[in-house]
């Protein structure tokens, strides 16, 4: 059977953690590949709703192991509290049914006070950060003087390692009037977190391969979404990792070949938290009805998200930059009740139409959507479990977004509901 690795087709926020819940049932292993607690999956099970940042979403399935690869980056204090949150729901965290990468970056509240800073700043660039210190753990990493899981186990060698840390993030406290740091009390802290990260940790490259070896079903897990991609997202304005389905293979220390199906998450509507260009954002009422409708707000920070026509140029090249073989098209039920929708199926810059969004910071923002009007529909899609259920024009819409994005919906999601899904390919057969 074929691997699948999950990601996002927008800006985030695409319903990818139903996806991933509905599909982790028929998977054995579920890794989570990149980013932090910076990204929300919100699952709803049994009438329990389990709100996750980093742990991946098979965790709340019994059988399944979860894993955290080394593209992660760990806060340790805000993995035990999530660990914490969700046992008091009844899901019980152990290392049968959770690794860690030894080789994953540790997020240290250096790394949050540094991320704090440059997003209250009055100059620069301001990027819309959840100011958990995502990227300045990202920088380390990068800059090879990041504190890694495997150093937890290390006491003799940590106090080193963190003295090289702080050697930079001192110069840049310096540099910004902050009262440097003594290694000694971040030590101390890490050593009281560490029993807490500790018995998960495994070479997870290893243990991926021995379940490759024993033909187990291996679900990649992506956060945020490809236009948030640190290469191919509207850079600045993107997080600090790969977004796209290439990083499933070295976030998790797996060859590219182990996958066999990326399925792009993508919102039948668009929608983005945070700063940046948005072709398609409506301001208006329509903009406001969507958000209310779909709950437009963030998992993670709260932050009311805004709220956009679908943008079928933007998908099309999250298809191409990703590999994404299909998309599951989530929140069709939130476009009910609208006389007209429209589709964005190209650009206009300075007069001239484009097919693509450019890569220049300023030409992104000149942008300007040239549309498509489609008929709306009256009946509710809400719940619909087969193409038969669903209106003549919702039919026509997603069909007309096919053609657009040139790949196929393989998935089709009409609420929260995990039953709630309609299924025209299967991700996970050969």
């Amino acid at each position: 059977m074929a691997n699948v690795a999950v990601v996002g087709s927008q800006w985030g926020d695409e319903g990818k953690g139903k996806i991933v819940d509905w599909l982790s049932e028929r998977a054995d292993v579920v890794v989570r590949f990149q980013g932090g607690h910076n990204a929300g999956h919100t699952l709803v099970i049994d009438g329990v709703t389990y709100k996750l940042s980093l742990l991946p979403s098979g965790i709340v399935r019994k059988g399944k192991l979860s894993i955290l690869g080394n593209g992660v980056v760990l806060d340790p204090w805000a993995f035990a509290k999530e660990v914490d949150e969700i046992a008091s729901k009844g899901v019980v965290v152990t290392p049968d049914n959770l690794k860690i990468a030894e080789n994953a970056v540790l997020i240290l509240p250096v790394h949050r006070e540094l991320d704090e800073m440059r997003e209250g700043a009055n100059s620069g660039v301001k990027i819309g950060t959840t100011k958990r210190g995502i990227g300045p753990a990202y920088e380390d990493k990068a800059g090879r003087r990041a504190i890694r899981v495997i150093d937890l186990a290390d006491p003799a060698t940590l106090p080193i390692k963190v003295e090289g840390l702080l050697a930079h993030h001192n110069a840049l406290r310096r540099g910004n009037r902050l009262d440097e740091l003594e290694a000694a009390p971040i030590v101390a802290a890490l050593m009281e977190i560490a029993p807490r990260v500790l018995p998960f940790v495994a070479p997870v490259w290893r243990v991926l391969d021995e379940a490759k070896r024993q033909g187990q079903r291996i679900l990649f897990e992506g956060a945020q979404g490809t236009m948030l991609d640190v290469d191919h997202g509207t850079y600045p304005f993107v997080t600090s990792s790969n977004t796209i389905a290439g990083q499933a293979a070295g976030g998790s220390g797996v060859g590219p070949g182990a996958i066999g199906y990326v399925l792009g998450i993508t919102k039948a509507y668009t929608t983005r938290v945070g700063e940046g260009p948005f072709p398609t954002e409506l301001t208006d009422a329509v903009g406001q009805r969507l958000g209310e409708r779909g709950h437009e707000f963030g998992t993670v920070t709260g932050r009311k998200r805004r709220c956009g026509w679908f943008d079928a140029v933007m998908v099309r090249q999250a298809i191409k930059t990703g590999g994404i073989t299909g998309i599951a098209l989530t929140k069709l039920d939130v476009l009910d009740g609208f006389d007209e929708l429209k589709v964005c199926t190209a650009y206009e810059i300075g007069g001239k139409r484009v097919d693509h969004l450019p890569a220049g910071m300023d030409a992104q923002a000149k942008v300007t959507p040239i549309y498509e009007t489609l008929e709306g529909w009256s009946d509710s899609t809400q719940g619909a479990r087969s193409w038969a259920q669903l209106p003549a024009a919702a039919v026509k819409y997603v069909r007309y977004v096919e053609e657009l994005i040139e790949a196929p919906v393989a998935l089709l999601s009409t609420s929260p509901d995990r039953e709630d899904t309609i299924l025209m390919t299967d991700p996970f057969a050969d």
